[in-house]
């Protein structure tokens, strides 16, 4: 029997798409959804009181990309390009705005960047012909702010849409998990004896995109680049030994721990792609807690925090938020399961 996924919506008021982040990184709320029943109103700043060694952390450690970049035809005519995969040192996958054909050539900046080829599913094969696909971004790349933040992206951005340990860019969108934490608050965590573990997970275009199929079994789910360092996993497996309990910060940490441990509870090392699709049903053989933002409806995201912590608890629970007036989505507040 399939699974509709009119099952995983809910109403959720314009209004608490949060357009910025907080005034201070960290600020945000935090809300405490324990599995037993309980709903808590915190503040982010509180996590440390919540978290002790019982406890360690796996972290996604991946940089946002100035994806998006705004250029020209020699015609005069506008064109987006927005990056996604890397091919090669001077070509990615992109998504484009406005009209091009194979061999436009469009400025970006002081760049010229030619439309190589057209791919299957919309996606064009782009070739930087004069700059590295480094320096463009770096030069004159926008923050690939999503589409539900109605606004363009600032010098703010650059800053507040990473996080504060995100290392190698990769990434179309951020792990936005972990926007809350500050140098402060990891700092206060580890001096409590837990532990912060670091995977890489490419967090692409197709993370936040609503389903649009009818059930979830007949949704395609998008594929993303993990590393796993054998340093990390052999760590990791020896706290699982010790009786700790792992904490994913984010459900891209999630979805490449899950990916990256077997039915024994082993975790494996390595580099690779993940399609996983975490769905009611779903037997964890990872996770004990999870830090997590607030997901859009019917969203692959709100069915893995449903999986996780059943659907009808948090259902209950985001009307909770949303009644309380939470900020939702990338800027907004966080939420802690457990």
């Amino acid at each position: 029997m399939k699974t509709p996924a009119e099952l995983f919506d809910f109403p959720l008021p314009e209004e608490l798409i949060a357009q910025y982040p907080p005034e201070t990184r960290g600020g945000s709320r935090l809300l405490l959804a324990d599995r037993k029943g309980l709903i808590k109103d915190l503040m982010f700043s509180g996590i440390t009181e919540l978290i002790n060694d019982e406890y360690f952390l796996v972290i996604n450690n991946t940089r946002v990309m100035n994806a998006r970049l705004e250029g020209f035809k020699s015609t005069g005519g506008q064109v987006e390009i927005f990056l996604l995969n890397k091919l090669s040192s001077d070509s990615f996958t992109a998504l484009t705005g406005g009209k091009v054909k194979e061999g436009t050539e469009v400025t970006v900046g002081e760049a010229v960047i030619r439309i190589e080829k057209f791919l299957d599913e919309g996606l064009r094969m782009v070739r930087f012909l004069t700059h590295s696909p480094e320096d463009v971004m770096e030069k004159w790349g926008h923050v690939p702010l999503p589409p539900y933040i109605r606004r363009d992206d600032s010098a703010e951005d650059k800053d507040r849409y990473q996080t504060v340990y995100a290392k190698e860019a990769k990434s179309v969108a951020a792990p936005t998990a972990g926007l809350h934490f500050t140098e402060d608050t990891l700092g206060a965590l580890k001096a409590k004896g837990v532990e912060v573990l670091e995977v890489s997970l490419d967090v692409g275009i197709g993370t936040f995109r609503p389903m649009k199929t009818e059930n979830l079994e007949d949704h395609r789910m998008h594929s993303e680049q993990y590393h796993v360092s054998e340093e990390t996993a052999d760590r990791i497996n020896s706290l699982k030994r010790d009786g700790r309990k792992l904490i994913c910060v984010g459900t891209t940490a999630m979805r490449t721990m899950e990916s990256v441990t077997d039915a024994n509870g082993i975790t494996r090392s390595g580099s690779g792609s993940t399609d996983i699709f975490i769905r009611p049903g779903y037997s964890f053989k990872a996770a004990d807690a999870l830090i997590t933002n607030f997901h859009l409806p019917k969203s692959t995201l709100f069915v893995l925090v449903s999986a996780f912590a059943g659907r009808e608890f948090m259902l209950d629970t985001y009307a909770h938020a949303v009644k309380e007036k939470y900020r939702f989505f990338s800027y907004g507040d966080a939420m802690f399961i457990r």
